[in-house]
């Protein structure tokens, strides 16, 4: 199974693929006893000079707003037409969703009742410059030097990690990816637009902004509605909460990636608890998410 993670500032590699792990056993999923081999593809040192500390504990590290939008990154200016106009739209959407968390309205006609959480401005902000950056940076393929000496093209690194990591992925036994926020935009794009890419199993998006219209313009040429559905990709299952601020905006995205005009990924919509419904500890936990692994790796 291959791992890859989401917008911000993240702990060491070896520390993020640990604590992944760890929620799913905790969770009643122990993949080091069922021999299913793991990577995570981290990218977070191509947009930060150093990883971010883990402190409070695991939990507190993955489940709290620091992991999943920490950071002091400044929003992207757009310099060119197309991407102001890239930025004005997806801050919009995101900042609906969390205004909606905010009032207590209803994100969705079919569901009723969402409960008022209230985040601080400035966690908000954080949050959002942070989510605008990265989306940004990569989608665009923006150069990156986050530290001296060290230059990248965004897209460019992120791809090749990517690829890379299916490369090496052991032969035997069917292979997933489990890939969480901006991770999702990752594998999508690699899977569609990158020639030589290797073809997996099942994808298994969490928390993804894939349902929004900004994001899916930016994933041409190989995105379209009809034929957007990744053929190198095995099955997909794409999980989301109304109340996560990456994904509220359009939580169904079967109608957006279709095979010849018909339905072929898997939307369900999970429920998790507290102030931040973003964090990929919750999502790992949820009953439907450790069904769907479980499932896709024969267990």
């Amino acid at each position: 199974m291959t791992f890859i993670h989401g917008i911000a500032n993240k702990p060491p590699a070896d520390r993020l693929h640990d604590e992944w792990l760890r929620i799913l056993t905790n969770a009643g999923l122990n993949l080091g006893t069922e021999g299913v081999t793991t990577k995570m593809v981290y990218w977070a040192d191509v947009l930060h000079e150093a990883p971010e500390a883990m402190t409070a504990g695991a939990e507190a590290a993955t489940s709290a707003i620091g992991t999943d939008s920490a950071g002091e990154a400044d929003a992207p200016l757009g310099p060119t037409l197309s991407e102001a106009e890239f930025i004005a739209g997806l801050s919009a959407k995101v900042g609906g969703v969390l205004a909606a968390r905010e009032s207590g309205q209803d994100i969705s006609d079919t569901d009723v009742g969402l409960e008022r959480i209230p985040l601080p401005w400035s966690v908000k902000k954080r949050f959002l410059e942070a989510y605008l950056r990265d989306v940004h940076h990569y989608l665009f393929n923006v150069e990156s030097t986050p530290r001296e000496g060290e230059t990248y093209r965004v897209q460019d690194a992120i791809r090749c990690r990517f690829v890379d990591a299916l490369r090496r992925a052991p032969g035997s036994g069917p292979h997933i990816v489990v890939s969480h926020s901006m991770g999702t935009v990752i594998a999508y794009d690699c899977l569609k637009n990158v020639v030589d890419c290797p073809a997996i199993d099942a994808l298994i998006t969490i928390g993804s902004p894939l349902g929004v219209d900004e994001v899916q313009d930016r994933l041409l040429p190989g995105w379209s509605r009809d034929d957007g559905f990744p053929a190198n990709a095995g099955s997909w299952r794409n999980f989301s909460d109304r109340l996560d601020p990456v994904c509220g905006f359009d939580t169904r995205i079967a109608n957006d990636f279709l095979v010849g005009g018909k339905p072929a990924v898997v939307d369900t919509i999970v429920r998790n608890s507290g102030a931040w419904r973003h964090s990929i500890s919750k999502y790992l936990g949820q009953d439907e998410v450790l069904s769907a692994i479980r499932q896709e790796l024969g267990l």
